[in-house]
């Protein structure tokens, strides 16, 4: 860890929802749900007034639309997204060179090279929550701060919603203690239910476990890491460029499958094509990940270094084989994938067939994929314009009608009216409105 309070980790607060909400005004301080349309469709964000009844992201919208009714469920609007994100992430781009972007809405940020004087830091966290909302146009972030990325993302979670948390060097530890162990970032659902099996449901007591009983449990890499992280160890750095060249396949199924012999052929086969593409690019491959999305859109990436560099089929296989393993796949997989990255143009294997190769962390993030989500056609939330009205967003449709609320971030709630599908004078629109 480092010796002072230097990295930053910011996370926008329900951001689909408070995106839509920013530019709903009749939908400013009602429940909102960002997808969850179609029969497999699943929440992207929910409001925190949609949180209050129960619904979370990941929840299928059929669960969400009985526990909250009354919730306007919205498709998403990806390019109105992206508009406030770019300006979120330029404004961090301000702060310090070193900013690296875990996606829209999330980013961690390097203040040892930022311009920020130590003896302020309170005051100029505050001072970039409010420059952010400004910029915005009302959206709210909650920031972490301290010695690690792994206490700087858990003040942040710890701050939310639009809040602020910065945990000084010594406090760490205290900070962390009481927490549950899902609150450890790359803690889910399995590892979660392995873990209190064994009478593991704090912080506290995986600091009164031993590494090697975590080790027997979860594997090496994942119990040497949560040990550590108990402890509040973690030296990663800020990673201001992230690799993102990397040769990949993935097949989607028409159906979940749920056997994971029947997994493993298909990767196989999809690590095959994969290094055919690496020699052929004659390049190879440090690193070996597979993507897995369940029946509920929840996607679980995982990557691993191949020790070494390969352009091999056997050792891409391997590894995505190996991989798939620490993924419970009994409720259904949708998608699978494999890619191989982080290329350089000499190959590093070991001498001998029976060297092991050294050890090797497994990098694992899980989120929900948005795809699913987008909306299409007449879908609720769509923005739209009418030359006498002018710009509003799509109440609901069928049977050939569309109703729309015109108004704008700006107008205040505005009049409902409702057109034939047919209408010329109605379309819809991609322009966005400026930002402040």
């Amino acid at each position: 860890m480092r010796s002072a309070a230097t990295i930053l980790h910011l996370d926008l607060d329900a951001f689909f929802a408070a995106v839509e909400q920013r530019d709903k005004p009749s939908l400013r301080g009602k429940p909102v749900v960002v997808g969850g349309g179609g029969p497999r469709g699943v929440v992207a964000t929910a409001s925190y007034e949609a949180r209050v009844f129960g619904v979370r992201s990941a929840m299928p919208g059929t669960e969400a639309r009985r526990k909250c009714p009354h919730a306007a469920f919205l498709g998403g609007r990806f390019e109105a997204y992206r508009q406030s994100s770019q300006v979120v992430m330029a404004l961090l781009a301000e702060v310090s060179p070193a900013v690296e972007p875990l996606s829209l809405d999330e980013a961690f940020v390097d203040l040892a090279l930022s311009h920020w004087d130590p003896a302020r830091l309170a005051h100029n966290v505050a001072e970039l929550r409010a420059e952010l909302t400004r910029r915005t146009g009302g959206l709210t972030a909650s920031v972490g701060v301290g010695t690690s990325k792994f206490v700087a993302k858990v003040a942040s979670e710890a701050a939310k919603p639009d809040g602020a948390r910065i945990i000084a060097p010594g406090e760490e530890l205290d900070f962390i203690v009481d927490l549950p162990v899902r609150a450890i970032p790359g803690v889910g659902p399995v590892t979660e239910t392995r873990l209190q099996a064994i009478g593991m449901h704090t912080v506290a007591d995986l600091r009164r476990s031993s590494r090697d009983e975590l080790v027997r449990e979860l594997g090496k890499a994942s119990g040497e890491g949560l040990s550590g992280l108990a402890f509040a160890r973690d030296d990663r750095s800020v990673q201001a460029e992230r690799e993102a060249k990397s040769i990949s396949t993935e097949d989607t199924f028409p159906t979940d499958i749920k056997e994971r012999a029947e997994l493993e052929v298909i990767l196989r086969r999809d690590a095959a094509h994969v290094a055919k593409r690496i020699r052929a690019t004659g390049v190879f491959a440090r690193t070996v990940g597979i993507k897995v999305r369940m029946g509920d859109f929840t996607t679980v990436s995982k990557a691993r270094s191949v020790g070494g560099a390969t352009d091999r089929e056997e050792a891409i296989s391997a590894i995505a084989i190996d991989l798939l393993s620490e993924v419970d796949v009994r409720a259904g997989v949708r998608l699978l994938g494999v890619a191989a990255s982080n290329f350089v143009q000499s190959a590093q294997e070991q001498l001998f067939e029976d060297e092991a190769p050294p050890p090797a962390e497994t990098l694992t993030t899980s989120e929900v994929d948005t795809s699913g989500v987008r909306g299409r056609g007449w879908f609720p939330g769509a923005d739209v314009e009418h030359p006498e009205f002018g710009r509003g967003w799509v109440w609901g449709s069928g049977l050939g009608r569309v109703t729309v609320r015109f108004e704008t971030r700006d107008s205040g709630p505005g009049p409902v009216r409702t057109f034939s599908t047919e209408d010329p004078a109605l379309q819809p629109t991609q322009e966005l409105p400026a930002l402040p």
